[in-house]
């Protein structure tokens, strides 16, 4: 097996893509390096990630001040910051694209998160973006909120790569994946090619313990019936490893079947939201439990490092499944219910976005004046 953590991942089937973007990064070889040294395989951003990028760091600035000396608005130079980092950063990724035949390779752009619940504008965005990048190894970001899901078949029926975001629940999971096949049907039905066609559904894990451990830390206090503290830090991984029962029972049924034999290419699930939040529990929680064959994982840069530093890989994703299977029984039984918690998270999720796309956008502003002058 190979001494380095993360290409033993890649030799048990798990694609390792980084869920970060900065210019600087994509410039000084640092994305070159983790390509070839740790099998690098995929890049994803979001509104949080440029925001920081591109608040916190003068990797921009020089772009700032040419766009604003031209009269550009600050919507304008958003939008052309980060489309020429994902351009960059798909170009770095193309030969991965092609040395595994459109299997990985691929770098996320979302949508605006303000488009959450409107699946037209949804829609016209993806379409907008995947024309402006103009690279076949690139994924427009779309959330998998009640709107989303139109969109989504709409964007696949278009044929663009689509990257489901913000997914924290078995129902909408479900739904997901018919929104994906519907989608591939439509193509086909209008004669349109499917074997191209990329798509993940990220499942976002740490944020599914940070609510779920608050509720039963509340139940601790209180010191009310049976002791819960043995719950806690496992309803993530649980939801995760069902998700993947449901991806491989989805994906051998009938109507998969007859999608592949027009050479169609599952959507994989991809695990986002890695990085632990509580000190508590291990800084590789989030990676150790949920490999497997056929899928993703999203490492920020600090969980990549640490995984790379200390991490035990084996084959995770289906152990422990009686457990797993009773545990969301084991939680309703405390007035915990998995389906209103993948909502109330869905709702913050956006909302996050939202708050971090708009903080960046009046910063854009501030500084466009500034270096206008």
């Amino acid at each position: 097996m190979p001494s380095n953590p993360l290409l033993t991942l890649k030799s048990l089937g798990q694609s390792v893509w980084l869920d970060y973007i900065q210019r600087n990064m994509l410039d000084d070889g640092t994305v070159a390096r983790l390509i070839e040294q740790d099998g690098l395989a995929g890049m994803t951003s979001n509104p949080v990630i440029f925001k920081k990028a591109i608040t916190e760091h003068d990797d921009y600035d020089k772009t700032i001040a040419i766009l604003a000396r031209r009269g550009a608005s600050t919507v304008d130079i958003y939008d052309r910051l980060v489309l020429e980092d994902v351009r960059h950063a798909a170009d770095l990724f193309r030969p991965v694209y092609e040395g595994t035949d459109g299997r990985d390779g691929f770098v996320s752009l979302e949508v605006s998160p303000r488009l959450a619940y409107d699946a037209d504008d949804t829609v016209s965005e993806g379409k907008r973006l995947w024309a402006a990048l103009d690279r076949p190894n690139v994924m427009i970001k779309v959330p998998a909120t009640r709107e989303g899901l139109a969109a989504i078949e709409r964007l696949i029926a278009a044929g663009v790569n689509v990257n489901v975001t913000l997914l924290f629940g078995l129902r909408r999971y479900d739904e997901v994946i018919q929104a994906f096949m519907s989608g591939l049907e439509k193509r086909i039905a209008t004669g349109q090619p499917v074997e191209s066609m990329a798509s993940v559904a990220s499942f976002f894990v740490s944020r599914i313990d940070t609510l779920v451990d608050s509720l039963l830390d509340k139940l601790i206090r209180s010191d009310a019936g049976e002791d819960p503290r043995p719950l806690r830090g496992r309803a993530a991984i649980a939801c995760a490893r069902l998700a993947y029962q449901d991806f491989k029972a989805q994906y051998c049924d009938a109507r998969w079947q007859a999608l592949a034999s027009r050479n169609a290419r599952p959507q994989r699930l991809l695990w986002a939201s890695t990085g632990t939040k509580d000190p508590a529990y291990s800084d590789v929680k989030y990676v150790e439990g949920l490999i497997g064959p056929d899928t993703v994982i999203t490492l920020p840069p600090e969980t990549l490092n640490a995984y790379r530093e200390h991490g035990r890989p084996q084959f995770s994703l289906e152990h422990d499944l009686n457990a797993v299977r009773a545990l969301p029984a084991q939680l309703s039984e405390l007035s915990i219910n998995l389906d209103d918690i993948s909502q109330r998270l869905e709702e913050e999720g956006v909302q996050k976005f939202v708050d971090a796309h708009d903080e960046l956008l009046a910063t854009l502003d501030r500084r466009r004046t500034e270096l206008a002058a």
